[in-house]
């Protein structure tokens, strides 16, 4: 989906970024607090496939008028996808701080660095405060840019909820089974992932377009949202039977006891013993929990019932896609989905 000219030029505006928000003239009596947050950045941001970055150069680049695809406003477009990394960057530095996680994209999660601990939630928050310090600067005199500001900040909250919810459901380490339905596994899905990694790299370069129009935006959130329940349930499968590097840890999600896609449709399935398994295990940490929880899927035929899931969703999404009118082009969002469709190969 993303050529490595792409990504090179998407990755050449990143120290742009770092001495915007570093900027020693900014800040001179804190000298050391200015250079650590540059070492915050330079962990935390430039990591991972980026995807939800360059998926907003990308649409922009499709939704743009040909006429309008100047070097100055696809450089704008790069920034704009910056921000998008930005506030993935400080969402994950709490995530693994709640989850207790220990590696993130290969490494230690930043929390777990000597003389980091507790003093990573200063540094999300400097990260997220960080978005709106880019924004200004660079999209202050766009004629879109409060209802720019105004998508960054809902989809903030929204996210936030998602994982309060998720939260809700593991309770901690006291996982309650009772409460992983698929209703709060669907909730859980449109807020933690569809808004944040679909709707907010497309509806930003909507609005870099000057596309504000209402009815665009409702038609692209709709199919946008349905994309991102797919897309976690594959995430949840591969999670546990992907190849290794696809996830962090292959299993995370049953030691930290999510509610997962598998889990879910695991409990609708289940005969008391089976589910006497499921709690013994679910929400455990070893390999031991992780493999007899596996088993238990396996067990259950989850493996196909995934794959005959996958297959069927991507026509019914795809067909979805040729029914969007407003001038938005389908072809943005079948690059979205063909990409969504061939991540685990």
């Amino acid at each position: 989906m993303f050529s490595k000219e792409e990504s090179r030029e998407f990755m050449a505006i990143f120290p742009d970024i770092v001495r915007d928000l570093t900027d020693a003239g900014r800040h001179t009596d804190i000298p050391e607090v200015t250079k650590r947050f540059a070492k915050v950045l330079q962990y935390n941001v430039p990591t991972g496939k980026k995807t939800r970055g360059l998926s907003t150069v990308i649409a922009y680049k499709m939704l743009e008028r040909p006429e309008n695809l100047t070097p100055e406003n696809i450089r704008l477009a790069n920034i704009l996808g910056w921000c998008v990394e930005l506030l993935r960057a400080c969402g994950q530095v709490l995530d693994d701080m709640i989850d207790r996680s220990e590696i993130r994209h290969n490494k230690l999660s930043w929390y777990k660095n000597d003389q980091v601990g507790f003093n990573a939630i200063a540094d999300s928050t400097m990260m997220e405060n960080s978005v709106y310090a880019i924004l200004r600067k660079y999209f202050s005199d766009h004629s879109l840019y409060v209802p720019l500001l105004e998508l960054f900040q809902d989809i903030t909250i929204r996210s936030a909820l998602g994982k309060s919810l998720e939260g809700e459901i593991t309770n901690g380490n006291r996982h309650d089974l009772s409460k992983m339905t698929m209703t709060n596994f669907s909730l859980i899905s449109k807020y933690r992932t569809g808004y944040f990694n679909l709707q907010l790299p497309v509806a930003s370069a909507m609005y870099l377009a000057k596309m504000g129009d209402p009815e665009q935006h409702r038609q692209a959130r709709t199919i946008l949202l349905e994309m991102g329940h797919y897309f976690q349930v594959q995430k949840d499968f591969m999670n546990c039977f992907g190849k290794p590097g696809f996830t962090d840890r292959i299993g995370s999600d049953i030691e930290e006891g999510k509610c997962s896609w598998l889990a879910v449709v695991a409990l609708q399935r289940v005969n008391n013993a089976q589910r006497q398994i499921m709690e013994k295990y679910y929400g455990k940490e070893g390999d031991e929990a992780i493999e007899a929880v596996k088993n238990l899927y396996v067990e259950l035929g989850l493996p196909a019932t995934y794959e005959k899931y996958e297959e069927q969703s991507y026509k019914i999404i795809n067909t979805h896609i040729q029914q969007i009118s407003k001038g938005l082009p389908h072809k943005l969002f079948l690059t979205l989905l063909e990409q969504m469709y061939v991540s685990d190969e």
